[in-house]
């Protein structure tokens, strides 16, 4: 069994469980649904309400599904991921600290930060990931 993960690979598993501890995390901290309803900090850092905590977990869940499905599955996922990160981070940005994106998802100046981190690493999870080796690799298993 090859035991090397392509960075692709990395991401969604590593990034994909991370959101969706984070989004369970953040449950603790505010369930409001509303636009944006009760915001609160988890661990006096990153905003989040219930809208947000869906967000992440939906997201960490696709993750270790694409993680599951297979090498290409997860470079598929690291480039969109990667890409819709750094969309929201450009939007928080532009928005400024403590506002909302939509109207209901809280941002603050820690999130978008943390989205930048977060884009630019799935998009080069997904460049430095070989595409002829990920479209060999068998589904579940690493390239």
């Amino acid at each position: 069994m090859n035991d090397n993960y392509s960075p692709a690979s990395l991401y969604a598993g590593l990034i994909g469980a991370v959101l969706l501890v984070a989004g369970i995390i953040g449950f603790f901290y505010s369930s409001s649904f509303g636009s944006p309803g009760e915001v609160d900090a988890v661990i006096g850092v990153l905003d989040v309400n219930a809208w947000h905590n869906i967000v992440h977990i939906l997201s960490g869940v696709l993750g270790l599904l694409a993680f599951r499905a297979g090498a290409q599955a997860s470079r598929t996922y690291a480039l969109v991921f990667g890409l819709v990160y750094i969309v929201v981070a450009i939007w928080g940005l532009i928005l400024g600290n403590h506002e909302s994106i939509l109207g209901f998802l809280p941002v603050n100046t820690e999130d978008n930060i943390l989205h930048v981190i977060l884009g630019v690493l799935g998009v080069g999870a997904y460049a430095a990931s070989d595409p002829r080796t990920e479209a060999n690799a068998p589904r579940g298993h690493p390239a």
